[in-house]
C-alpha cells in the first residue's frame, strides 16, 4: 500500500458508503476500495488476525470472573512469536484483495 501510485479508500460500510452509485463512481475514479467488515468498522483491519486468533482461543472454555478473562488474554498474547504478529500484518493487503475481488465480482454479475 506504501508504494502505490493510485489512491486507495477504506471506508465504512453503512449504506450509504457502500451504495451501488458509490462505488461505481470510486471504481470510476480509479481508486482502490479497501471494504471494511461489517462487524468492526472502528478496529484496524491488522487487528482480525490477532481477535480472530483469541476468539479461536476461547472456544470451549468457561470464565468466572474478569480476572480469568484477563489471565488468558495475557497468557495468549504472551505466547505469541514474532512471526504470529507479523503474519497477521503482511496478510492484510492480500485479504483486502480476496475482499476486493469478491465485491467486483458481485458488481459485475448485477
Amino acid at each position: 500500500l506504501v508504494n502505490r501510485k493510485r489512491i486507495v479508500f477504506l471506508h465504512d460500510n453503512a449504506r450509504p458508503y457502500t451504495c451501488m452509485v458509490t462505488l461505481q463512481k470510486l471504481l470510476e475514479l480509479g481508486w482502490d476500495v479497501l471494504p471494511h467488515p461489517a462487524y468492526s468498522s472502528d478496529m484496524a483491519p491488522s487487528n482480525y488476525h490477532l481477535f480472530r486468533s483469541l476468539q479461536n482461543s476461547l472456544i470451549g472454555k468457561t470464565f468466572y470472573s474478569i480476572e480469568g478473562v484477563k489471565n488468558h488474554s495475557i497468557q495468549f498474547l504472551s505466547n505469541k512469536d514474532k512471526n504470529f504478529y507479523e503474519y497477521g500484518i503482511t496478510s492484510s493487503p492480500e485479504r483486502w484483495q480476496k475482499v476486493l475481488n469478491l465485491i467486483v465480482n458481485e458488481i459485475c454479475t448485477k
